[in-house]
């Protein structure tokens, strides 16, 4: 059954978080969209585990909104396949697609929002830009921190494990940019930016 945007049952948003699947990259910089999706879990009380789209997903209600979180299953760099899928399937519009996402070009514990924007260098977001064929979808960035120098290979950071400190502060973060999801589902990103990019 293909649904339609105004049917009741209709899923009306995504929620993208990227990560990349297997367990060594369980705990790294680039797999905080995972722990978010996780934490998003325990909210809702469901549990995002259905294969579909080449994504674990679950059907959520949030801001009063049915949403299918996602947590993609093919690499980080493939991550719009999942998207693509899931965004033809049930008629989502770029606007309605929030991503979920590291960011090391912010502190650890920085949040930042977004309505729309390039790559920034992101490979996930990179790939979602080309298969949507647009970059106008919100974005929840968390911040991982940056490299300890220029020198230092990028892989080998994002792929890296941040301290368990940091770690309790993203996790801070992560329900940080869960209240702020709600808050774009139910006021708009403009709101959700001014505040909670403070």
């Amino acid at each position: 059954m293909l649904f339609k945007g105004k049917s009741s049952s209709a899923v009306s948003w995504l929620v993208v978080c990227l990560g990349n699947p297997g367990i060594k990259y369980t705990n790294t910089r680039h797999n905080v969209g995972f722990h978010a999706a996780d934490a998003l879990e325990k909210r809702c009380g469901a549990k995002v585990d259905k294969l579909k789209f080449k994504a674990f997903t679950a059907v959520v209600t949030l801001g009063g909104e049915k949403v299918l979180v996602m947590k993609p299953q093919t690499m980080m760099n493939l991550s719009g396949q999942a998207v693509q899928q899931a965004a033809n399937f049930y008629k989502i519009a770029p606007e309605h697609i929030i991503v979920v996402y590291d960011d090391i070009s912010l502190p650890v514990g920085k949040l930042r929002v977004r309505s729309s924007g390039s790559a920034g260098g992101h490979n996930g977001i990179k790939d979602i830009i080309a298969k949507l064929g647009s970059q106008n979808f919100p974005r929840v960035k968390i911040g991982v921190g940056e490299k300890p120098n220029p020198e230092y290979d990028l892989a080998a950071w994002v792929l890296g494990h941040p301290t368990a400190a940091e770690w309790k502060t993203i996790e801070e973060t992560i329900l940080r940019g869960l209240n702020a999801i709600e808050c774009m589902i139910t006021d708009g990103v403009d709101k959700a930016m001014s505040r909670y990019n403070g």
